[in-house]
């Protein structure tokens, strides 16, 4: 690989040169994806299979869904709390201060 002088380029040069090296990294990974997939199906062909018929029962992570909050603080509506996992510190000095659950929920 041919070293370049990066010191003689000026910021725009620079900032373009990035912009070309991320999108060619993105054609590369995409033009090899799509060479991976077509010689899996190539070999699925070979076996006699259609490779949706390989992977129809595989199963995929799905997204997890967010949950929406539960509590609110009752001075700082943008925090908030769900219910699960630890409490929030704003949470705990609430009830130590004598507010019961319900008096914070949404």
């Amino acid at each position: 690989m041919t070293e370049i002088d990066l010191s003689s380029f000026t910021l725009d040069e620079l900032k373009t040169l990035q912009k070309d090296v991320e999108k060619a990294i993105k054609t590369f990974e995409e033009r090899k994806r799509k060479e991976a997939l077509a010689a899996v199906q190539e070999k699925a062909a070979e076996m006699g299979f259609a490779l949706d018929d390989l992977v129809e029962g595989v199963k995929t992570k799905k997204a997890k869904k967010s949950v929406p909050p539960k509590y609110r603080h009752p001075e700082n509506p943008e925090l908030t709390w769900t219910g699960r996992g630890r409490k929030p510190d704003w949470f705990k000095a609430a009830l130590e201060a004598g507010a019961k659950p319900e008096d914070l929920e949404i």
